[in-house]
């Protein structure tokens, strides 16, 4: 075989790593039909992917933090509050403006989201305070805001609100359900402005090398700030589609979320330690995760109730695959 100075052969130029992400979800697909045959039907696929959407669009914003360098962990506790500000937004308008309310209240859960990413981030920036001290802290704040708000216990929608609000969970278009869709959409935007616009190139520079970034004329600042505000958008929007599904936000909604999160955001490949994110991995590690609980509950091999386990377990094995695959 003669080999053409300047070209290397296919299988060299394969990043292996970053198909990790979806090689392991063929493989976790095999395994689940092996396990029980139902695992592949229409409904536990389309069950598993509508189930894995909050998680991964939360994902798709921490992917944009995590690789500039920043780190959330506020935003379980977040979607809790965000998601009891738009209930009680939505009833007080209900007999204003009726099923209208529901938009209205959308609106709002995005600026909230917003701003709370940006409350994040102008600590994280201004107070140069490392962002795993910054959202614990409002971890704290914000499970503690939603629990004064519900007394400890649950913020309902307005009865007259949840038919009119269902389909944004329960709905379809063209038979694929409407968070799969949201997903979809919110993962493109994200993928679009990572890896296509100024921001996504100076974004990973930072995480990269801070210094470096700062010498070449990149707003630290400005980058890490915008990527927790992206965060707090996305939260907002995984809160709008979680609502419907129960009705109703808790104190507990959203708890240990952060943990699926980093470890989706790991799993797709995006680095811990920043200056490097992979949008549709981060969306594979979301999904690989519901399939590891869904067949867990499907199987007898280990106890559902020992998911958080198997899923803190999975993010120590990815950081070690992440540090190995650096000195090789």
């Amino acid at each position: 075989m003669i080999a053409v100075p300047g070209q290397e052969p296919i299988l060299k130029r394969i990043n292996w790593f970053d198909l990790g992400p979806f090689i392991a979800l063929v493989a976790l697909a095999i395994i689940g039909v092996l396990i029980n045959p139902d695992f592949l039907s229409a409904t536990n696929v389309s069950n598993v992917l509508t189930r894995s959407t909050f998680v991964a669009i939360i994902a798709v914003g921490a992917t944009f933090v995590i690789s500039s360098g920043g780190l959330d962990l506020s935003v379980g506790a977040m979607t809790a509050f965000v998601a009891g500000i738009m209930i009680m937004f939505m009833n007080a308008l209900v007999p204003s403006l009726g099923a209208n309310a529901i938009v209205a209240g959308i609106a709002l859960v995005i600026c909230v989201g917003a701003l709370c990413g940006l409350f994040n981030g102008l600590i994280v920036t201004i107070g140069r305070i490392e962002p795993f001290i910054v959202t614990l802290g409002t971890m704290g704040i914000f499970r503690a805001f939603i629990t004064f708000m519900s007394n400890g216990g649950t913020i309902p929608i307005d009865r007259s609100l949840r038919d009119p609000f269902r389909p944004i969970y329960f709905g379809d278009v063209l038979g694929i359900p409407i968070p799969i869709v949201i997903c979809a959409i919110v993962a493109g935007i994200g993928a679009f402005i990572l890896y296509k616009t100024k921001y996504g190139r100076r974004c990973a520079a930072v995480g990269a090398n801070e210094e470096v970034a700062r010498f070449s004329g990149i707003s630290v600042a400005k980058i890490r700030t915008t990527a927790f505000v992206i965060q707090g958008i996305c939260v907002a929007i995984a809160a709008v589609c979680y609502v419907p599904r129960l009705g109703a936000a808790t104190p507990t909604t959203g708890l240990l979320w952060e943990l699926q999160v980093i470890t989706a955001v790991v799993i797709g490949g995006t680095a811990l330690r920043g200056g490097k994110g992979h949008i549709w991995g981060t969306i594979a590690g979301a999904v690989i995760l519901e399939m590891i609980a869904n067949l867990m509950v499907l199987s007898d091999f280990i106890s559902e109730y020992l998911v958080a386990a198997v899923q803190g377990v999975i993010i120590i094995v990815a950081m070690l695959i992440q540090r190995f695959s650096r000195r090789s």
